[in-house]
């Protein structure tokens, strides 16, 4: 029995959610999310104008058979582009963005895609620390970003641990790795 009871209370919070692709039928509950969690969010237009990309990949957090957090991204050459990234409000805190990030570093390799970028509004705190939490750090600041505002963005990045690395190549490490 745990004698900390703010443990032992996050662990009941928090969610086990399915992290799967996501599919057509996802696009009421990932739109209800969308409108809930911003200010400026995107229309169905816009996902599916994004989703036909052919680099471009959405994924949903399920639990209960409930959609309960999204992630849009773009592969990109060496790094990982994420587009829009929300849970839904009475999920959050309990793991689920976590679990979805978790999933993306997972993609992340030494040889292929090493970083995963993003930008936040800068009014939106609550975004700012939930990456900055999970190992991401701001790298630029891009002025009045937004089309529908003159609100600045700041560029986050968070890299592959073998990417920052720096690992000695002599000819003892190369026989032993």
């Amino acid at each position: 029995m745990s004698t900390d009871n703010g443990m032992s209370a996050r662990k009941e919070l928090e969610v086990d959610s399915h992290i799967r692709w996501m599919i057509r039928r996802d696009m009421p509950e990932v739109l209800s999310i969308e409108q809930s969690s911003f200010e400026f969010p995107w229309s169905e237009d816009d996902f599916i104008r994004c989703l036909r990309q052919r680099n471009c990949i959405g994924m949903v957090a399920e639990s209960d058979d409930q959609v309960v957090g999204f992630m849009i991204y773009e592969l990109n050459r060496s790094d990982l582009h994420v587009l829009n990234f929300s849970v839904r409000p009475d999920m959050r805190r309990r793991g689920v963005g976590c679990q979805m990030l978790d999933k993306l570093v997972g993609k992340l390799s030494q040889q292929r895609r090493t970083r995963i970028a993003l930008e936040i509004r800068e009014t939106n705190l609550a975004a700012q620390l939930f990456f900055k939490s999970a190992g991401f750090v701001c790298v630029s600041l891009l002025k009045d970003h937004y089309d529908d505002t003159t609100e600045d963005a700041y560029v986050m990045h968070f890299n592959h641990a073998s990417a920052t690395e720096s690992v000695p190549t002599n000819r003892i490490t190369r026989m032993a790795g």
